[in-house]
């Protein structure tokens, strides 16, 4: 595990059979798939994740977060997303709203998966962002991720964001209210971004 930004990375994918990552070079089509916390809620467009994570990495990162969507929502999106932008990297970071709503976590589980799935089939590779569980524990600043986030990385082999919206969401300084970050948070979220996407060899040496 690497420390990065304040952030635990872990590369659940890691291991034998694991698909090896190709660089994706600068100026490469990202998209960025999620909801409020990708859209940048509580903060200004130039200071969303994925505009830093742009800044950091020299990708063209699209920014396809929808405030409020839901994973179903999300997989509803992705073909229209893919169609058009034809990303070279796509980085899932979907379930939020779900557990806000407590829909039935099987539900969740089998549209990350297919999303995922959606994005390997067009020829994009994955990075899958994991979301902290809705939990008592959440709303006192304890934040853990859900466990279905390592499941599907672990299924589909691909690279997996550990601890990333948990290590933000749970300073009060780094969130613009209970559910969202500010500017600085965004900002130690896509350096945490880069940091796994480095790890697992997305970005060129």
């Amino acid at each position: 595990m690497v420390g990065v930004g304040g952030f635990a990375i872990a590369l659940t994918a890691c291991g034998r059979g694991k698909t090896a990552a190709r660089p994706v070079p600068a100026g490469s089509t990202v998209l960025a798939l999620g909801d409020s916390l990708t859209a940048g809620n509580g903060a200004s467009a130039e200071t969303a994740y994925p505009a830093v994570l742009a800044g950091l990495t020299g990708w063209n990162v699209v920014n396809a977060g929808v405030s409020g969507d839901t994973s179903a929502q999300a997989l509803a999106r992705l073909p229209a997303l893919l169609a058009e932008h034809a990303p070279k990297l796509v980085i899932v970071s979907i379930g939020g709203n779900d557990f806000l709503r407590q829909l039935p976590e099987s539900d969740t589980r089998a549209h990350v998966h297919a999303i995922c799935q959606q994005a390997l089939d067009s020829g994009a590779q994955v990075l899958l962002v994991a979301v902290p569980r809705a939990t008592v524990a959440a709303a006192l600043g304890q934040m853990t991720d859900h466990a279905m986030y390592a499941e599907v990385a672990k299924d589909l082999k691909i690279p997996l964001q550990r601890e990333g919206w948990g290590e933000v969401l749970s300073q009060p300084d780094l969130r613009a209210d209970q559910v969202h970050a500010n500017a600085r948070g965004y900002a130690q979220f896509a350096r945490s971004v880069q940091g796994t996407a480095a790890a697992a060899g997305l970005l060129p040496r």
